[in-house]
């Protein structure tokens, strides 16, 4: 492998982060200034910039004939974007969770992930498959945006506090709208050179260790384009701003799977195949992972530290485990075994536990008010 490869892969990897950060500036401020809530702009303008690496990656790679690329990229980004990057915005501090989040938004974003396995089971995503995918993404933004607008004038003062744009500042953005365009045509301009940069290096690399265009996606390039949501959702942490944190990573799990694998499934000419391993596995741990989100959000509408912890150490676990199964490692079963019958259930048994405390003491403090 040459040195010229690893600069290639690097380079790509800082392109998209660059890239991404001009788009979502120039963006962000845009829809700011014409009354979109922080709530929504994370879901859409922030998610969808974050989320635009995996989709210049999975279009890049369509037409290059790697589409298992960007399936293990999109599968493998989500799974980071919950267990990761909620894991540790958390641990900068507590999470805040819009109800609108809890009782829409994560329901559609599982909603997502079923469909994705549903539409695989026949082991390929073909054009009809994409078309259905990338008209979910049409609708949901139509009424993300409608629904938003609607509330514009109660959300003034909100606009102030998240972006600090006052009345005068917003029209001043409105009427420089030209700098924020060229923010983002050099974003996106950023991104596709990233893109093909990286997914040039990542085949290689996979080429030449061995290791298939899935497990590459799943791992190495999955993390390269996560990094903007990392940038992203620990910023805001830090800066209060919690609804652009969750609602960043909401918004580019629902982003990756009906955009990015609705438009690669379009432009790939053989569309793009779903290996046994990833609907035996990956695409359930996909779908396990976006409903834990429900529970763990509806508790006192909050991610605690301790949460937090817990979907950083279940990341550690499922990479070790894609790890063990690329080099059928001796000990992979007895390591299948120990996450099937006691590190699973007894999740599961935690989190059901949480909930139905959290509504007994809910049920007592409403009848001693009463």
């Amino acid at each position: 492998m040459q040195i010229t490869t690893l600069i290639l892969f690097v380079g790509g990897v800082i392109g998209l982060i660059g890239g991404a950060e001009l788009l979502v500036r120039g963006a962000a401020r845009l829809a700011a200034a014409v009354g979109i809530s922080p709530l929504v702009i994370g879901l859409t303008v922030v998610a969808f910039g974050t989320g635009s690496p995996e989709l210049a990656v999975g279009v890049k790679a369509a037409l290059g004939g790697q589409a298992d690329l960007a399936l293990g990229n999109v599968v493998g980004s989500n799974i980071m974007n919950v267990l990761f990057i909620l894991g540790i915005s958390a641990l900068v501090t507590p999470l805040v969770v819009s109800q609108q989040l809890v009782r829409l938004d994560v329901p559609l974003m599982i909603g997502a992930a079923a469909l994705l396995f549903v539409l695989s089971l026949d082991g390929s995503l073909g054009r009809v498959d994409g078309v259905l995918l990338f008209s979910g993404i049409i609708v949901y933004t139509g009424w993300a945006i409608y629904t938003s607008r609607r509330k514009k004038t109660a959300m003034q003062r909100e606009f102030s506090a998240e972006f600090g744009l006052e009345a005068s500042e917003k029209a001043a953005v409105q009427h420089r709208w030209y700098i924020q365009l060229l923010y983002i045509v050099a974003g996106l301009a950023m991104l596709i050179i990233g893109a093909d940069w990286l997914v040039d290096g990542a085949v290689v690399f996979a080429e030449a260790l061995g290791v298939s265009q899935l497990v590459i996606g799943l791992t190495v390039v999955a993390v390269g384009t996560s990094l903007p949501e990392v940038a992203i959702s620990v910023i805001a942490s830090l800066r209060g701003e919690r609804d652009i944190a969750v609602g960043n990573v909401v918004g580019s799990n629902l982003f990756n799977i009906l955009a990015v694998l609705g438009m690669t499934a379009l432009v790939s000419k053989d569309g793009i195949a779903v290996p046994l391993s990833a609907r035996n596995f990956d695409l359930i741990v996909l779908m396990i992972v976006s409903l834990a989100c429900l529970p763990v959000f509806w508790v006192n509408y909050t991610i605690a530290r301790w949460e937090g912890a817990v979907f950083l150490i279940y990341y550690i676990v499922y990479t070790l485990y894609l790890l063990l199964r690329t080099g059928e490692h001796s000990n992979l079963p007895i390591f299948s075994t120990a996450l099937t019958l006691f590190v699973l259930p007894l999740t599961a048994i935690t989190l059901m536990t949480r909930v139905v405390r959290y509504r007994r003491v809910r049920k007592l403090s409403s009848n001693s008010s009463t």
